[in-house]
């Protein structure tokens, strides 16, 4: 088995770089991780609520998926740092996130 470059990058990189790698590849490669951040760079005060989201992905999933599949990319954005989630407002925002490309 072999890395890839980005993954061998990934591995011998420290953790504020891995982070960053993760991000950079998150906003890339997951669209809706992609979509959300996009969404809170676009609206005033760069704040959105989870169940904007949870009703779009209810257009192509059951309601208990688009649950499991916000839940998991919210996990991943905020380790990444891409943006923020406050669970018991249910508000994602750009508060404190790492700005895409550093």
């Amino acid at each position: 088995m072999e890395l890839t470059p980005s993954g061998r990058s990934f591995a011998e990189a420290d953790i504020l770089r891995q982070k960053e790698i993760f991000a950079e590849h998150l906003v890339r490669r997951v669209p809706l991780a992609a979509h959300i951040r996009r969404v809170l760079d676009e609206r005033p005060g760069n704040r959105a609520p989870e169940e904007r989201f949870l009703r779009e992905l209810e257009d192509f999933l059951s309601e208990d998926e688009a649950q499991r599949v916000l839940r998991v990319v919210i996990e991943w954005g905020r380790n990444a740092e891409i943006f923020a989630y406050d669970e018991s407002a249910g508000v994602l925002s750009l508060e404190n996130p790492i700005e895409e490309g550093q």
